[in-house]
């Protein structure tokens, strides 16, 4: 076989025109020591704080502390797979989650890796989870309402686009009840939903995705999940990882909601972090920057202003708290960063009163302002009415004699009890609550008795839905009810509860016949 030099020198040529000289030049360091979800690293000196790193076992870590002779690596994944004397090496990233259109709809871990059998998710964007919260300049004051269509909530604490409000109350007080309806009752208003779950039993989180399924909430939500089988790592980086994802559709001109189910949680598992890094322990053994962990999450809930295209992102961090113990460490922190908090206290609940919130202690800092103006007239002294009753209802007890205008309060206190109770995943379109709220304060319910009230104001809605469309369309259209100054009433909507009240009372004079 004859071999021919031009063609061998071609080839040659070709060759060395076409040589790209790659040289893959990375810092590289050494595993110390690992274990609970750590590892101490030796040579990295260049590295970032919060800089990714990839160990031999494709396990990526995230540099926590940067200290003198080493580095401390908090470990995303499984540590057992990482032994003493592995070579880590800095990727020269930071930790970022895929973002977009195509996560709505799935459920993921923190890092954006599918849990749901879906396939990955198909978006080449990607977010860093850590970014600078927008300034005051970039933002607007929050006055669009962003509706939960829970009456009690609309009513007395509203919440706005861009808000953050903060739900505390002990384990099972329906907490995450309030949540999951605000998400069922943004279907067709074009926000964004993340729900973040952090130390969670799994069964309870497979569950709620069965019941934001069923009601078609799933089409534009996402679930971050980081349950209670998770590692701490993975648990600390939940949150940011769900405000990163809905932060994107913020920039992007859209509203999102973001659900942070709970922030004890996350900070129980920044603790752990942060003890087994020898960081120096606190109050109640958390570390110093406890505060700083959760006031760079929040502050990032904004409203833009016009320039940056008017988007928001409102927050609903959750805090569990012990024995109602609101002035503990963390419900404290977090009450002094949130624009409000909705208390929700056991007693009311083990009483039936569902949502369970305390009048008096739950606020909403941005108040009328984020309220459709119909509620705002409807609803304006509800508040400081049912706070007045709950202090005569316990003066009551005491069992002393009553006049009549004290047992009147009492009774139509009663009644708006019962009227503010609310079932689980039925929440209530805002003009709905205005005719409820309205038939309420406004002593059309006063004669019906205490127990039959959630009967007549189911009928009333019905009613009003068959017979007065035209009036519910007229308010809807404008989101506002004329009021006259002198009765505080409006005459369109007294004579038709007025129309419904007579038809009640006939049926229920046949069903006693």
């Amino acid at each position: 076989m004859k071999f021919k030099a031009d063609e061998i020198a071609s080839v040659i040529q070709q060759e060395i025109e076409h040589y790209d000289s790659q040289i893959d030049v990375r810092e590289v360091g050494r595993v110390l020591e690992v274990g609970d979800g750590i590892a101490r690293v030796y040579g990295l000196s260049g590295v970032m704080a919060g800089e990714m790193v990839e160990f031999p076992s494709g396990v990526n870590g995230l540099a926590f502390n940067l200290e003198e002779n080493s580095v401390g690596v908090i470990i995303l994944g499984d540590y057992l797979d990482i032994n003493e004397g592995d070579e880590v090496r800095s990727t020269g990233q930071l930790l970022s989650v895929p973002v977009g259109d195509a996560v709505l709809g799935r459920v993921l871990d923190p890092l954006g890796n599918p849990l749901d059998g879906k396939g990955p998710v198909a978006t080449t964007d990607r977010r860093p989870l850590e970014n600078p919260a927008p300034g005051v300049a970039d933002r607007q004051p929050v006055k669009e309402p962003l509706q939960t269509g829970i009456k009690a909530i609309d009513a007395m604490t509203p919440i706005g686009r861009g808000q953050r409000e903060l739900i505390i109350g002990d384990r099972k007080t329906g907490k995450t009840s309030i949540c999951i309806d605000t998400i069922i009752n943004q279907k067709n208003t074009g926000v964004k939903c993340f729900y973040v779950v952090v130390g969670q039993k799994e069964s309870t989180v497979a569950g709620l995705i069965e019941v934001l399924r069923a009601e078609g909430a799933m089409d534009y939500t996402t679930v971050i999940l980081a349950g209670a089988s998770a590692p701490a790592p993975l648990q600390y980086v939940a949150p940011y990882a769900g405000c990163a994802m809905a932060e994107y559709f913020m920039y992007k001109g859209d509203h999102a909601l973001v659900v942070y189910d709970d922030l004890s949680k996350q900070a129980v598992a920044y603790r752990e972090l942060s003890l087994l890094m020898r960081r120096p322990p606190g109050r109640e053994a958390y570390p110093g920057d406890i505060f700083y962990c959760h006031s760079r999450l929040l502050e990032r809930a904004a409203k833009l202003n016009e320039k940056l295209g008017g988007g928001s992102l409102t927050a609903l961090p959750i805090v569990e708290t012990l024995e109602g113990e609101v002035s503990a460490y963390i419900p404290t922190n977090v009450i002094s960063i949130t624009d409000g908090q909705i208390y929700l206290q056991p007693d009311l609940f083990f009483a039936g009163q569902r949502p369970a919130m305390n009048v008096g202690i739950s606020v909403s800092r941005v108040g009328g302002a984020a309220q459709v103006p119909a509620m705002k007239r409807v609803a304006g002294g509800l508040r400081l009415a049912l706070a007045a009753f709950r202090e005569l209802e316990a003066f009551a007890q005491l069992g002393t004699d009553l006049d009549a205008a004290t047992q009147a309060r009492l009774d139509r206190g009663y009644r708006m009890t019962e009227l503010l109770k609310q079932g689980l995943y039925s929440p209530l379109d805002v003009i709905d609550q205005v005719f409820a709220v309205y038939a309420g304060t406004r002593g059309h319910m006063d004669k019906v008795p205490v127990e039959e009230v959630p009967v007549w104001e189911e009928g009333l809605l019905e009613f009003i839905h068959e017979k007065k469309q035209s009036l519910w369309d007229k308010i809807k259209r404008a989101g506002d009810v004329e009021i006259d100054k002198a009765t505080g009433r409006n005459e369109e909507i007294d004579a038709a509860i007025a129309e419904y009240q007579d038809l009640y009372s006939s049926k229920r004079q046949t069903a006693t016949l």
